[in-house]
């Protein structure tokens, strides 16, 4: 039989992947002033002996303000980037398995209560709310406080952060930037019609709408060293008449291939509660496709993938060309092994694991590497 597409290697920018299935950011909620705990050690630790290609962390916030909620991860100062170091240090003792970083601003859909106590938005008075920003005065949902517009300075000061939380990352030896530009936050923010009704030049035109997200992305690209990937995420599609669409992510996978993005991940939703979202297995796949078929950039399918053959497939028929896992892999932690047995191919385990291999599945584990992941 051939050898499984899933377990093929590929490089992206300079970074070679093991193979097409790489971690997906996830939020955990658990952050003390944007700095990261022994949770994160926990949770990023044991998803890097996973056998994946490459791991994600979580959606961290260039500015206090630019967190989801209170607890989120952020690195805008010593303090985070200290704290994310030592989580750094502690998973690099124990796993070579590269590691990007989502950077992020929530914008008008930050300052919220955790997830587990209802995931409310805070008003500004409340003691773990503040004042949120975007495009345009235009909150979320009707009855959520109003976010400011940003001004010129205003915008400025977010470009900034996020060059300089890409800075940071540098210097902690992370191997990827992920510029997060889905899901409603800020930066989809101004690329939807239905969020963005500016009327200076960044507002109006699809092409208005997309050059402060592209600046965002060439001030990240200027910043980290060049070899180390900075890809984007984007959402294919607001799933609302008259929003964001797959038709304009294209143009937007274009300008960003034009400025040396080394890949584009495809995510959708998360702009407008009027959203009607098609959820099936694989339902964002078609997203993907599109954005694939357009340009020549690695292309990242997510979304409700959680078969071994349905990721293959992703993969073989060329719909994408990695596959993004969560929530799949937050059940199932050595979901990679699972896939590799399943499809005959092999991954990398530590040496505490190797014992564990099944006997029906002999030749699972890489032995001709360090024995790390």
């Amino acid at each position: 039989m051939p050898a499984p597409q899933l377990f093929q290697p590929l490089t992206v920018g300079g970074l070679r992947l093991r193979n097409r299935i790489v971690i997906a950011p996830m939020c955990q909620y658990s952050a003390v002033d944007g700095r990261m705990t022994d949770w994160h050690l926990i949770h990023l630790g044991h998803l890097a002996l996973s056998g994946a290609a490459l791991l994600t962390i979580e959606a961290t916030a260039v500015l206090p303000e630019g967190r989801i909620s209170y607890a989120d991860v952020g690195l805008w100062d010593d303090a985070s980037e200290a704290a994310l170091g030592h989580v750094l240090e502690g998973i690099r003792r124990w796993s070579d398995m590269p590691v990007a970083i989502q950077i992020a601003h929530a914008g008008r859909k930050a300052s919220t209560d955790l997830p587990w106590k209802g995931g409310a938005q805070l008003p500004p008075d409340d003691p773990n709310g503040w004042q949120t920003v975007a495009p345009s005065a235009l909150p979320f949902a009707a009855h959520e406080h109003a976010p400011e517009s940003l001004d010129r300075d205003g915008l400025a000061r977010v470009r900034n952060a996020f060059a300089d939380a890409a800075a940071r990352a540098a210097r902690l030896g992370i191997d990827a930037v992920q510029v997060h530009a889905a899901h409603g936050y800020l930066l989809h923010e101004f690329l939807s019609p239905l969020s963005n009704h500016r009327d200076d030049e960044y507002g109006g035109t699809l092409e208005n709408r997309m050059r402060f997200p592209l600046e965002v992305f060439d001030a990240v690209r200027n910043t980290f060293p060049a070899g180390r990937p900075v890809t984007m995420r984007i959402s294919g599609t607001d799933w609302v008449d008259g929003g964001w669409d797959i038709e304009q992510s294209v143009r937007l996978a274009e300008a960003l291939e034009a400025r040396g993005c080394d890949a584009i991940h495809v995510s959708s939703g998360g702009l407008d509660p009027r959203q009607q979202i098609p959820v099936g297995p694989s339902y964002q796949v078609p997203l993907a496709r599109a954005v694939k078929q357009a340009t020549t950039l690695p292309v990242v399918a997510v979304g409700l993938i959680s078969g071994f053959e349905q990721a293959e497939a992703i993969v073989a028929t060329g719909d994408a060309d990695l596959v993004g896992i969560a929530r799949t892999i937050l059940y199932d932690p050595r979901w990679p092994w699972h896939a590799a047995a399943h499809l005959g191919a092999n991954v990398r385990a530590p040496n505490q694991y190797l014992r564990s291999q099944p006997r029906q599945y002999r030749s699972l584990f890489d032995l001709n590497g360090s024995g790390e992941n």
